[in-house]
């Protein structure tokens, strides 16, 4: 099985994934937060230094692209490609309100004659490979089919789907029967990903789908950063290792970001981990509360001496 780490807006940036690969390891591929290219091909400042191959050094990962303009996407594609990256991703599967809005993300997916078009510029634009994340469709399940048509007319490196659609965001339960069909009749390469959150969620997952050989987790990742070394040995994380590894993201955040920054980056990241003790709503609500690094560094000392 090939395991690959969902990019998450916010969170999973360069010093999260050097970190987690150094301390954790297991992962085949990590995937960047989306590059959203402008109208004049530019990259955002925090764009750029996050695909910067120095910034990369010895993580193995695929940087991801949010467009629905074709030329936008083959100049930031040959950009990226400069930088020494021997893969594109496409994200069609962002449900965001405020990417929907644009037509991007899982809201290119309801205009899927456009796709089509796009999809054919990108393929003929790019020679390199390109894959592609998305959701089932925007509304109605019943649209992948013809999403699916789409996907099948290009040489898509590998397709993963994420079988929930645009509406339910993150709620409800993901479509395995969509995702069935989409295994019996995809005629590029298919990787799951969504909801694997537990060893016993990949288990699950696995005796249904003995044939899937590639597996995308992101919060579930975040929320137990040891989670595929426990599915690949069966070590279960500890405590210990969570507080070292948050203590370690810290100090790395410290040096590049100033305090309120650093203050709300570990805040989004303690509000997955907390889950990984026996007292998640005591940890998550005492982080909460903290406006100071001074507060939130005695809060940690006090987490130390919990078990």
């Amino acid at each position: 099985m090939k395991f690959y780490f969902a990019p998450l807006e916010g969170i999973t940036g360069y010093i999260y994934r050097n970190t987690h690969h150094e301390v954790f390891g297991g992962m085949d591929q990590y995937y960047t937060p989306f590059v959203s290219p402008s109208s004049n091909h530019n990259f955002k400042s925090r764009e750029k230094k996050d695909v910067l191959p120095g910034s990369n050094k010895g993580t193995p990962v695929i940087p991801q692209i949010l467009t629905n303009h074709g030329d936008e996407f083959i100049y930031t594609a040959e950009r990226l490609l400069e930088y020494g990256y021997a893969e594109i991703n496409l994200n069609l599967g962002c449900p965001s309100g405020t990417v929907v809005s644009k037509g991007r993300g899982a809201g290119f997916l309801a205009k899927p004659e456009e796709l089509d078009r796009f999809l054919d510029e990108i393929f003929s634009g790019i020679d390199a490979p390109i894959s592609v994340k998305t959701r089932i469709g925007k509304d109605e399940a019943s649209e992948f089919t013809e999403l699916l048509r789409i996907y099948n007319r290009y040489p898509i490196c590998e397709l993963t789907i994420h079988p929930r659609l645009q509406t339910d965001m993150y709620k409800n339960t993901p479509d395995w029967d969509t995702f069935a069909y989409a295994l019996e009749n995809s005629k590029n390469p298919v990787c799951y990903n969504g909801d694997i959150n537990t060893l016993e969620d990949y288990q699950r997952f696995a005796e249904c789908f003995p044939e899937v050989d590639r597996l995308m987790i992101g919060r579930g990742l975040i929320a137990n950063p040891g989670l595929v070394r426990e599915i690949q040995t069966g070590q279960k994380i500890t405590w210990p290792e969570i507080m070292d590894f948050a203590d370690r993201l810290y100090r790395e955040y410290r040096n590049i970001m100033p305090d309120n920054p650093v203050l709300f980056k570990m805040k989004e990241i303690w509000f997955y981990m907390s889950r990984q003790h026996s007292q998640p709503d005591k940890i998550w609500k005492k982080i909460k509360k903290t406006k100071r690094l001074s507060e939130y560094e005695n809060v940690i000392r006090l987490f130390r001496s919990i078990n």
